[in-house]
């Protein structure tokens, strides 16, 4: 296992061929920004490169604001990004003569997950908004225990921390005893691990690759665009599709100016046949024919 991931982080770096010798470094095709993203990304750049090797791909997480800051300081050919950016980031895109080209690689129905003990199964948007800006404290407010809910969520440079800001909390302020973790692996871990945990993550986090089933330790609810309504889930994809699952969201890469070389070539394999095969065997949604016509306008 320890051999395995020191040979992915050297094809990762560039440093061995095909043949399994080692070579020099090789200008690498720089990616960067959200942890939603991160794993997609680097199973998409390893089964590249296992197809490309001259082509070396390094893959960085760090949150979406840290990918559109790096695209915008020249230190990345690719971000990614759970969000869309922002009016000041756009500004400085522009200041710094930054020409954007904004693709779609997927679609994620961001999960709100519970322990697996915990009996409830479905909550409204507005019941979900208001157990993060800490107005509902005990599950036994929602059909659940008599118990405080602990709240698990990101840091507020993640796309995913501003998009359920935006659209679950209507843009109020997260609850101060909001635990914020790095990454959705982090609160995956945090709600297995605590009876009274709710907690938001990309659907590709919850379910098992192996056996294909939902990670076990965890509860994926049902969610409701009002009090009363039905729930839908965000395993189901007609519903992720349709806009009735309420919770929903395009993934995306941005690049400076038209894609080219290394650059436009990855992004070709992403959108691909082949590419969209791997973005549902990771646990996202492959996209559709608008979104398709759409990246195809923006490669030229």
């Amino acid at each position: 296992m320890v051999l395995k991931k020191l040979l992915i982080g050297f094809i990762s770096l560039g440093l061995i061929t095909a043949g399994g010798g080692i070579i020099a470094k090789k200008k690498m095709l720089q990616i960067k920004g959200s942890d939603t993203l991160v794993n997609l990304v680097q199973i998409l750049a390893e089964e590249y490169m296992a197809k490309n090797p001259g082509t070396p791909i390094a893959v960085l997480g760090g949150g979406s604001g840290t990918g559109i800051a790096a695209l915008i300081n020249g230190t990345c050919d690719i971000a990614n990004h759970s969000r869309p950016m922002k009016e000041k980031e756009i500004t400085m895109a522009k200041d710094k003569g930054i020409s954007r080209r904004v693709f779609v690689i997927a679609v994620d129905g961001l999960s709100v997950i519970v322990n697996q003990g915990n009996p409830v199964r479905e909550l409204s948007m507005d019941k979900i908004g208001a157990i993060y800006r800490g107005e509902i404290k005990n599950w036994s407010e929602v059909g659940g225990p008599n118990q405080a809910i602990s709240l698990y969520g990101r840091q507020s440079n993640s796309g995913t921390f501003v998009f359920f800001q935006e659209h679950v909390l209507k843009k109020q302020d997260y609850s101060q005893n909001m635990m914020r973790m790095n990454g959705n692996a982090q609160i995956v871990e945090g709600v297995m691990a605590d009876k009274a945990g709710i907690g938001y993550v990309g659907v590709g986090y919850i379910v098992d690759q192996r056996t294909g089933k939902i990670r076990s330790g965890i509860k994926v609810l049902n969610v409701s665009k009002e009090a009363g309504g039905k729930a839908f889930s965000p395993l189901d994809k007609a519903a992720v599709d349709s806009g009735d699952y309420p919770v929903a969201r395009p993934l995306f890469q941005t690049t400076n100016g038209i894609p080219k070389g290394a650059v436009k070539a990855f992004l070709e394999f992403e959108l691909s046949p082949e590419g969209q095969k791997i973005v549902e065997r990771e646990g996202f949604f492959p996209i559709g024919a608008d979104i398709h016509a759409e990246n195809k306008k923006n490669m030229k």
